[in-house]
């Protein structure tokens, strides 16, 4: 399948200071790019929604067929009734509870559809989603996994990222943003499985009960349109708040980005902007571990923004030097944002730090910022992820 990427390249002023001065159009060119994409029937993502389960229930707001693994339709399922499936030895048991008295199973099989009839939603562990399910046998139990378009994959994922009562111009960079970051891990997927996860380790897919008219209207009025660099879709990142500056990628991951470079942040309205967090010593050197009750906390390493990169702390049996990730994680920290400081008259340690989350990409909290102030949702795209360009691709 061949989808078409209408670059529409909007030209700019970059001034060095551009929220001093504003953006001034220049003009537009269209460019024409073909670029493929994974063959399917339609855009389809698939996202694992549920993961490492023994047992999952699966149903349709309408009547749903159910395939086996092969394809073959196997049972009709009423609508509004759920089914369960069971994973047993590498293959998966579909069961339907018949009254209190017990369960009828139904078959085995290595894989499981749901596909829900007259565009109904399915229920998977809990929550509604669009689209249809696949339900597959693991290592580690079962995966459900939803086949979903990737526009209405969009409506839940703006609402779970955002608070939907966010302005427009914040909903509909944080949906472009979406986009290309669902598209740059689709075509790089690294599970045969599947595309991407519904966690913050991937961007949070709550399923439809994260939808609202505004976030439907951000992801429709943005229709198709993805962040570009060298004529690639990007990794567009994104993150809660930084804390003030955004951060350059290369001095958090191991390789530098282009487009990924540390820029002010309109960050300040976030209730994560700054924050305090206070430790016993005892507590603190239980969490670092292994080293005895802590005795000095050494100078960090840090970015160019101010997050730690590393740092070591010694104790009373030995000594450690964490990476600020590491460091971050042993706290329950919000970010690598941070300095820490012992006061020997309480015996305390306190973390005094800014923002929420890597601090790479676009700030949530700084888009909002930025859209209060007026800037219009590729204006804060293209603050937040430098020398990129908007194009628009159509699947043939």
């Amino acid at each position: 399948m061949t989808a078409v990427l209408k670059f529409q390249k909007h030209w700019l002023l970059e001034y060095r200071y551009p929220w001093r001065w504003g953006w001034r159009w220049l003009g537009s060119l269209t460019v024409w790019l073909l670029l493929v994409l994974p063959a399917q029937a339609a855009l389809e993502l698939r996202v694992a929604v549920v993961q490492e389960l023994e047992q999952i229930d699966i149903g349709s707001s309408t009547p749903g067929i159910i395939r086996d693994g092969t394809g073959q339709a196997i049972y009709q399922l009423p609508g509004l009734q759920s089914i369960t499936v069971t994973a047993d030895d590498g293959e998966l048991a579909l069961t339907a509870r018949e009254d209190e008295a017990g369960a009828d199973e139904l078959a085995e099989s290595s894989a499981f559809w749901l596909e829900p009839e007259t565009d109904g939603l399915v229920w998977i562990g809990g929550k509604w989603y669009r689209g249809r399910v696949r339900v597959v046998p693991t290592a580690d139990g079962l995966t459900a996994i939803n086949y979903v378009d990737l526009e209405r994959y969009l409506y839940s994922v703006v609402g779970s990222e955002m608070l939907t009562s966010w302005p427009q111009a914040a909903l509909q960079a944080q949906a472009v943003a979406a986009r290309s970051y669902a598209l740059y891990k689709q075509q790089r997927a690294k599970n045969p499985l599947y595309d991407l996860g519904g966690t913050d380790a991937y961007q949070v897919y709550g399923g439809v009960a994260q939808e609202a008219p505004s976030t439907v209207a951000a992801v429709d009025a943005t229709a198709g349109q993805v962040l570009t660099y060298s004529g690639q879709i990007i990794e567009a990142v994104f993150h809660s708040s930084s804390g003030g500056h955004t951060e350059n990628a290369g001095e958090i991951w191991s390789s530098d980005v282009p487009y990924l470079r540390g820029v002010p942040d309109y960050d300040q309205g976030a209730p994560v902007f700054q924050w305090l967090e206070s430790f016993s010593r005892a507590d603190f050197s239980t969490r670092i571990g292994d080293i005895g009750l802590v005795t000095e906390l050494g100078d960090p390493r840090r970015t160019s923004w101010g997050r730690i990169v590393s740092m070591e702390i010694e104790g009373e049996d030995g000594a450690v030097t964490l990476r600020g990730s590491e460091l971050r994680q042993k706290l329950g920290l919000r970010s690598t944002r941070f300095s820490l400081e012992y006061h020997p008259e309480s015996d305390l340690i306190t973390a005094t730090g800014g923002g929420y989350g890597h601090g790479i990409g676009l700030s949530q909290w700084g888009a909002r910022g930025l859209a209060d102030q007026g800037w219009s949702y590729d204006q804060i795209l293209r603050h937040y992820y430098q020398q990129t360009e908007l194009a628009r691709f159509q699947v043939q």
